[in-house]
Parts: C-alpha cells; structure tokens; sequence
C-alpha cells in the first residue's frame, strides 16, 4: 500500500528588515578593510571584501522565497529538485530548536552535502516517523555556518 507522502511550505529563513544605520556600519566596515588591503598590497582581497559586502547587502535586502517541500516514496522534494533516498545518508529531526523544528539531512551530493529543512504546518513526529523507514536516523546538530547565516538574516 502507498503511503501518502507529507507536503508543507515555509520560509527558507526568517526575513529581518535591517535600517539604513546596518547597511552604512556594512560599507564603513568594507571599506575599511578594502583600504587596509590596499595599503598592505592586497589589491585581490580588497576587491574581494568589497565584493562580498555588496553581495552581502543584496542578500540582506531580498525576501525570502516560500518553499515547497515533499516527502515520499520516491525521495525528498525540495522546490522542484527531488534528492532520491539513494542519495541520502541520514536524517534528524531538530524539534527542540528555538523558534521551529528543522529537518536536517546528510546526503552524498558534494555541492549540497546538508539539507537544512523548516518544518511548519506538520507534525514533527509524523515526519520523523515516516523518515525513519527510508533513511538511518542519526543526532545531527545545525551547521554552524547555517547559524551564523541565521543570525545575520541570510
């Protein structure tokens, strides 16, 4: 027998709308940087801070997009890309974290080796459930590069 798979959308992150002083303190501190680089003879990595806080500050501005997920049978659907349970090594479910459980799954794609999932609008419990009998359910904590894009609204 089939059984239905789980389907749910949320946030990719929590947007934080940042004033104008975080965007000012944001290009002070790269040109700073880029400056020091300069005076050290550094050209590449000056161009490279200035770079990144430009790429910095677009991100912060952007919204986040409302995700789809899907799990079933055949894998686990993040939008419109499908990660077959082939490819996936183990799954925890994190529903002690603060403000909503997340699903994490370790997978063996190299360019996106963790998945990082919200769960909203289902039962945790019901998604772990259905997990545990395609997957090794193994303690996994966030990654700290995940939290630190986290904090900073990324």
């Amino acid at each position: 027998m089939d059984t239905p798979a789980l389907r749910w959308s949320a946030y990719e992150h929590d947007h934080i709308e940042r004033e104008s002083d975080w965007y000012w303190a944001l290009g002070v501190a790269a040109i700073s940087i880029a400056i020091i680089a300069i005076i050290l003879h550094n050209v590449l990595f000056g161009v490279l801070v200035i770079l990144a806080a430009v790429t910095l500050g677009l991100l912060a501005r952007t919204p986040p997009e409302l995700a789809h997920f899907e799990i079933s049978e055949r894998g686990i659907r993040v939008n419109e890309h499908l990660h077959r349970w082939d490819h996936i090594i183990s799954f925890w479910v994190e529903d002690e974290h603060g403000d909503r459980p997340l699903l994490l799954v370790d997978t063996t794609k190299i360019m996106s080796p963790n998945l990082i999932i919200p769960i909203e609008h289902i039962d945790p419990s019901l998604v772990r459930s259905f997990l545990k009998d395609y997957a090794k359910e193994v303690h996994m904590k966030e990654p700290l590069a995940h939290k630190i894009l986290e904090f900073l609204g990324l």
